[in-house]
């Protein structure tokens, strides 16, 4: 049986004062800091988060999820169970839902149970706002529709950083404006459908990198360029300037038309693949949020190779999600 170790010192951020995370967007440069250094600590604290703390012992996490999820519930469940806390697994399969109980209900009769936080994923747009006006406990947004997934956006950012950031990133001596200043970051592929291109998107503006947002033009719209991001219909025109490759799923799921001829088209102009990697920079980042579709917007050689933080990605989640559970109930205790 796993034990827990003694907790080690974690000072609080005294500009920390969110009870919710919904959004990317309406986050400051240092508060972003504030949850990107949390995790990095966390992520040292619990041996690249494989061991137990008690920090938020006593307290319970709820997984509210209306859409399906292997990486982001698992994440959010290590996480908190890391930090000691109790889960409580909800599927909306079998649910009352299924009888009639409103979303806000639902949720209300979780809340009831005791928890502190409630994570949740929908498939409609401000879903978790909507819970964050109707609950007392924290609310975590793990999805909301095409919208954001902010702890995506986080983790995408922490593993950047952790390769490419400068030596000094987690000090509180350094400019969180300009931590990614000179680093060319492209988000490819579905953006239309994609949460996680719009949390990376002001997350990584907001810490001063250059993103260039490329994908088909049925999926990429030329409104990203009024409001300040470079706009690329082509990957061979971008891929030998860009130091982070992203490279996006197409969620056909979310499509009601195929937005191109077919995907075999779709993987000869946007996958990265053994001879777009050889007129990369040598030391070029390739990121994928998962799950990859190999041969679509990848090939095997890229997602394996050494330039692959992919799996870092995975585990840098449950260090973001350690660092959220923690700074919000931090928050809501000061209240």
């Amino acid at each position: 049986m796993e034990t827990m170790t003694e907790d080690p010192p974690l000072t609080f951020p005294s500009i920390w004062r969110h009870k919710h995370l919904l959004d990317l967007e309406r986050l400051r440069s240092d508060e972003l800091h504030a949850i990107l250094k949390t995790a990095q600590t966390l992520k040292e604290l619990t041996d690249g988060c494989r061991r137990k703390l008690s920090l938020l012992s006593g307290k319970t996490c709820a997984n509210l999820f209306f859409e399906n999820s292997t990486r982001t519930r698992n994440s959010f469940s290590l996480a908190a169970k890391r930090l000691g806390a109790d889960t409580v697994e909800f599927s909306s399969s079998g649910s009352s839902v299924a009888k009639g109980e409103t979303f806000v209900d639902t949720a209300k009769t979780i809340e009831a149970m005791g928890v502190d936080w409630v994570v949740t994923r929908h498939s409609t747009p401000g879903t978790p706002h909507l819970l964050a006006r109707e609950l007392k406990c924290s609310v975590l947004n793990a999805g909301d529709g095409p919208h954001e997934h902010p702890t995506q956006g986080l983790l995408d950012i922490l593993t950047i950083l952790q390769h490419r950031g400068p030596s000094n990133w987690t000090s509180d001596e350094v400019d969180p404006s300009e931590l990614l200043a000179g680093m060319t970051i492209a988000m490819v592929g579905d953006i239309a459908h994609s949460r996680t291109a719009r949390s990376n998107i002001w997350g990584l503006k907001a810490l001063g990198a250059k993103v260039i947002i490329c994908g088909p033009p049925t999926l990429v719209s030329h409104r990203w360029e009024e409001i300040g991001f470079e706009v690329a219909h082509r990957l061979d025109d971008i891929v030998q300037h860009c130091d982070v490759l992203n490279l996006l799923r197409i969620q056909f799921e979310r499509q009601s038309t195929r937005p191109f001829p077919s995907v075999r088209e779709y993987a000869a102009l946007y996958a990265m693949n053994g001879d777009r990697m050889r007129r990369a920079k040598d030391n070029i980042l390739i990121m994928a949020p998962g799950p990859i579709n190999r041969g679509v917007e990848i090939t095997p050689e890229v997602a394996d190779g050494p330039h692959s933080v992919i799996l870092e990605q995975v585990t840098n989640g449950i260090a973001v999600r350690m660092a959220a559970l923690w700074l919000l109930a931090g928050a809501n205790d000061q209240l």
